[in-house]
């Protein structure tokens, strides 16, 4: 039996941070009630590259839930989470602050109908503060969270993460708040409130950027490939074009890295012997070590380095990943047949657990797909259902 079973989960919102949190709730057994408006459904469902009408990002974000499709302006619709919410464990949203309370469910009354309920609430700014009631994506965070700031080459224009990190980081923080209050749970019988914000995610995994700033007046500046303060580490131009990443900041991997260069000197030099010295002389460092790579091919370098245990690696494409030995062998990689008939590669199932690891078990669901189900499982009826259909308050693709 996997670690969640038996827990039901009340999927509200869209897009990125609720729906990754659900997810991974769902990838470990939770049954998760994903709740969508009618016909247009999850927004993420027309994002990036679509296969048949329907991005193929759905499969990963949603797999393993059930779709009820609902209006949720419509007092009969709010009736029906009222309903929900009396047997669920866990309810998720990442909507605006005040939008569930706008429609009559506010986490204090949601409490009322269900003490042991769960709630998660993500949001640009979180629930209190001045910035509350702004609209807040991932991009947004990421910069008020100090991450933006940081990702540039020096005197160039800070970029963004390829991906949205600040959604997930925000959503693992999430899961790690309904563990948490599901653990405190059976001591004391009650749910709580998890407030997440975008921006302080990102900004709780910032390391040392605040109290540099505080014990010295140290404004951390973008640098690059390098990390400021710890030497050396980099990415390094190698004779094919091709970037190999050192990581040879360890003071033995240190000299590992100078012996295996050909430079005995610094690996035998006193100044180099812990890394407050070799941050000084980084400039010098990283210049013997550029010159190094640019002698052999990415391959040669890495053997090399391989041989003498330094850590290092390539710069991975996604082809890279998709054809790697490693990331086979670990399932990382996982394949799912979809309706069509057609293969999808997806990624596999974190975190493994040795016992009861978590798996796909179903496709990510159409819109409203599993509406009647759910439904006739609060106590509707064929008729009452048909009538909520009818009348757009409930959908069936």
């Amino acid at each position: 039996m996997e670690p969640l079973a038996g827990l039901k989960v009340i999927e509200m919102g869209q897009l990125i941070a609720g729906p990754f949190a659900a997810k991974t709730l769902a990838d470990f057994g939770a049954d998760v009630v994903k709740i969508e408006p009618p016909k247009v459904g999850d927004a993420l469902r027309k994002w990036r590259l679509l296969k048949d009408g329907t991005s193929v990002w759905w499969q990963v974000q949603s797999r393993n839930k059930r779709s009820l499709s609902l209006d949720l302006r419509q007092t009969e619709a709010q009736d029906i989470v009222r309903t929900l919410v009396t047997e669920a464990d866990i309810l998720i949203e990442n909507f605006r602050p005040g939008t569930l309370e706008g429609w009559g469910l506010d986490p204090e009354k949601l409490l009322l109908l269900n003490p042991r309920l769960i709630i998660l609430r993500i949001s640009g700014y979180g629930q209190t503060g001045p910035y509350r009631d702004k609209p807040g994506f991932g991009v947004v965070a990421e910069a008020m969270g100090g991450l933006r700031h940081l990702t540039a080459e020096p005197g160039r224009v800070p970029v963004r993460v390829g991906v949205s990190i600040g959604d997930t980081l925000a959503s693992l923080h999430g899961v790690i708040g309904i563990l948490l209050a599901l653990q405190e749970r059976q001591r004391s019988g009650k749910g709580q409130v998890i407030d997440i914000a975008l921006y302080e995610a990102v900004f709780n995994c910032m390391e040392s950027l605040l109290p540099e700033y505080s014990a010295f007046g140290e404004v951390r500046q973008a640098a690059g490939s390098a990390l400021p303060g710890i030497a050396p580490t980099n990415a390094y131009l190698c004779g094919d074009g091709g970037y190999v990443l050192i990581a040879g900041n360890g003071d033995s991997i240190f000299k590992r890295l100078m012996k295996a260069i050909g430079r005995d000197d610094f690996a035998s030099d006193p100044q180099l012997e812990n890394n407050e010295g070799r941050v000084k002389r980084v400039v010098e460092l990283d210049a013997a070590i550029g010159e190094w790579a640019k002698t052999l091919s990415t391959d040669q370098a890495l053997e090399i380095l391989d041989a003498v245990s330094v850590p290092a690696g390539r710069i991975y494409t996604v082809a890279d990943i998709a054809n790697d030995p490693h990331y086979k062998a670990r399932e990382n990689i996982q394949t799912i047949q979809m309706q069509d008939g057609s293969s999808l590669q997806v990624p596999g199932i974190l975190p493994k657990l040795s016992r009861t690891p978590g798996s796909i078990k179903t496709l990510a669901p159409n819109i409203g797909q599993n509406t009647d189900e759910i439904l006739q499982e609060i106590g509707l009826n064929h008729n009452q259902i048909a009538s909520l259909k009818q009348r757009g308050i409930a959908f069936t693709q």
